[in-house]
C-alpha cells in the first residue's frame, strides 16, 4: 500500500465550523481516519482530516455549504467497497460517510420501484423486499451501498439479464457542491423530457455531487432457477461457448467465467471441491418447470458442442447459493491464498464478438510475463476481470504487471472496448480514460467546472 502525503486543506476555522454544526457526528480519531483512507483495493492510503457521519440530507447539504465557504475537499463514503481508489481522500479534507443514511423510504410494489437512502446496501434492500416477491437485481458481490453503486455504475453477475445500475435507477436526489439539491430522472418507467441529467451523475464517482436519495427499479423474483456448471480445456474455448449461449437467445440470468487459478483459490478458501479448470457457470430462469427443463436441455447441447465437459446442474436453492457465494468471494480467496501480497484487480469490457480473442490475448501476455494472474468474468456481456498480486516491494513483478495491464487495455480499446465496464476510473485508470475519450475530455472538464467550480467534490478522481 502506498501512503500518500496529505495537503493541509482543512483549516482550524473550517474544523471549528464543522464541530459547531455537527458535534459528535464529526470524528478526528486516528482509527476512524484510517478506516476512511482506503478502499477495498488497498493500493493507496490517504487520511482525511475529519470524518462526518451524515444522518440526513440536511447534514449533507450543510457539509457541502461549509466546504464551499472554507474551500475544503469532500469525498463521499459509504462501505468503501470500491476497487479503483474512488473513496481515497487524496487531497485530505472531509470524508462524508453516508452509511447511516440507510433507510428504505418507500416501496411501491405495484410500480416495481423503491425509494431508498444512499447508504442502504443492496443485500439489505433485497432482504426487505423478499416477502413481496420482488428484488433489486444489480449484484456486484460485495456488500455495496446503493449510492456507491450508482456513483460507479456498478453491475456484476446479473447484468447480462437485468443491466447495470444505470439501467435500474429511475430517479435521484443529488446535493450539488454549493448545497443546492436537485431531482433528476423520473419515477415513470420512461421519459423524453429534457437532457438526461440522471445519467450524468451515475458513474460520476462523487465528483459532481452527492447522491442523497435513489428510486430504483424492482423485478419479480424468478419462479424456477437452475445453474449449469461446465469445464473447458482452455479459457478461449469457454469464452467462445459463452458467445454461442448468448446467440441462442437463452437469456441467462447470469453467465460467469472463472479460470483454473481462481477455482483453486476458491477451493482453498471455501473448502469446496470444484474441478480446477476453466469453468462456465450459467444460471437459467423460467416461469415454469417445463420451460426451464427445455432451456436447460438446449444449454447442455450448446455447452457440449462447445467443448464443455463435467456438466453439473444445481437445482436446489442451497447449492445455487453456495456456488454464487464462491464466485462472489473470488477476490477474497486470492487475497487469502497470498498473505502479505498486494492485489491489483481490473475490469475490461469489449463487444461480445471480440471477447474470446481479448481473453486469450490477456492470458498469453500474463503467462509470457511469468505472472500468476487469474481471470474471471461476466462474460455474457463481454466484461472480464484480471487479478494480479505480488509482494508490495517486488519492483520487478510490478513492472511486469504494469506492462501486461497496459497491453491488455490497449488491445481492449483497439477492439472498441472500454477500460472499465463496472469498477469505474477513480485514481487508477485516469490515463486510460484520456486514451479512450480524448476527444471529449475537455467537455468533461467543462462539466466538472460548471458543477463544481471550486473543485471541492472528490478531487483527483476520473479526470487525468
Amino acid at each position: 500500500m502506498t501512503t500518500l502525503s496529505r495537503p493541509d486543506t482543512l483549516s482550524p476555522a473550517a474544523l471549528e465550523g464543522l464541530r459547531t454544526r455537527f458535534g459528535g457526528q464529526l470524528s478526528t480519531a486516528q482509527a476512524v481516519l484510517e478506516a476512511h483512507g482506503r478502499d477495498e483495493s488497498r493500493q493507496e492510503l490517504a487520511l482525511p482530516h475529519a470524518v462526518l457521519f451524515a444522518e440526513s440530507e440536511a447534514d449533507v447539504v450543510d457539509a457541502l455549504r461549509l466546504a464551499q465557504e472554507y474551500g475544503f475537499p469532500v469525498v463521499p463514503f459509504a462501505v468503501g467497497s470500491s476497487l479503483e481508489g474512488q473513496v481515497v481522500p487524496v487531497a485530505g479534507g472531509l470524508s462524508l460517510d453516508v452509511s447511516g443514511m440507510n433507510a428504505v423510504l418507500e416501496v411501491a410494489a405495484g410500480g416495481f420501484q423503491a425509494t431508498v437512502q444512499p447508504g442502504l446496501t443492496y443485500p439489505e434492500l433485497n432482504r426487505q423486499l423478499r416477502h413481496l416477491g420482488l428484488f433489486f437485481p444489480v449484484d456486484p458481490g460485495a456488500e455495496a451501498s446503493l449510492g456507491g453503486m450508482a456513483s460507479t455504475n456498478a453491475s456484476g453477475t446479473a447484468a447480462v439479464r437485468y443491466g447495470t445500475t444505470r439501467d435500474n435507477v429511475l430517479e435521484l436526489r443529488v446535493a450539488l457542491a454549493g448545497g443546492e439539491v436537485i431531482r433528476v430522472g423520473s419515477r415513470a418507467r420512461k421519459t423524453s423530457a429534457g437532457y438526461d441529467l440522471k445519467n450524468l451523475f451515475i458513474g460520476a464517482e462523487g465528483t459532481l455531487g452527492v447522491i442523497t436519495e435513489l428510486t430504483v427499479r424492482l423485478w419479480p423474483l424468478p419462479a424456477h432457477l437452475v445453474v449449469l456448471r461446465a469445464n473447458f480445456a482452455t479459457l478461449g474455448e469457454a469464452a467462445r461457448c459463452a458467445v454461442d449461449i448468448m446467440g441462442a437467445a437463452l437469456q441467462p440470468e447470469r453467465l460467469e467465467l472463472i479460470d483454473e487459478r481462481q477455482i483453486h483459490a476458491v477451493n482453498a478458501h471455501k473448502g469446496t471441491a470444484f474441478p480446477e479448470a476453466p469453468t462456465l457457470w450459467i444460471e437459467l430462469a423460467s416461469p415454469s418447470e417445463t420451460a426451464l427443463a427445455e432451456a436447460l436441455a438446449l444449454c447442455r447441447e450448446l455447452v457440449t458442442d462447445g467443448g464443455g465437459t463435467g456438466l453439473h446442474a444445481a437445482h436446489s436453492a442451497g447449492e445455487r447459493a453456495q456456488l454464487w457465494e464462491a464466485r462472489h468471494h473470488a477476490y477474497y480467496a486470492i487475497t487469502a491464498l497470498h498473505p502479505g501480497h498486494v492485489n491489483r484487480t481490473t475490469d475490461l469490457c469489449v463487444p461480445l464478438h471480440h471477447l474470446p480473442e481479448v481473453v486469450e490475448f490477456t492470458r498469453q501476455q500474463a503467462d509470457a510475463a511469468g505472472l500468476d494472474a487469474s481471470i474471471v468474468g461476466h462474460v455474457g456481456d463481454g466484461n472480464f476481470h484480471v487479478l494480479f498480486h505480488a509482494p508490495p516491494d517486488d519492483a520487478d513483478t510490478w513492472a511486469r504487471v504494469d506492462a501486461v495491464y497496459d497491453a491488455m487495455i490497449t488491445r481492449t480499446l483497439s477492439r472498441g472496448g472500454t477500460c472499465s465496464g463496472e469498477h469505474g476510473v477513480g485514481l487508477h485508470k485516469r490515463a486510460y480514460l484520456a486514451r479512450e475519450h480524448g476527444d471529449t475530455l475537455e467537455l468533461m472538464r467543462g462539466i466538472k467546472t460548471l458543477l463544481d467550480p471550486a473543485g471541492v467534490m472528490n478531487p483527483g478522481k476520473i479526470l487525468p
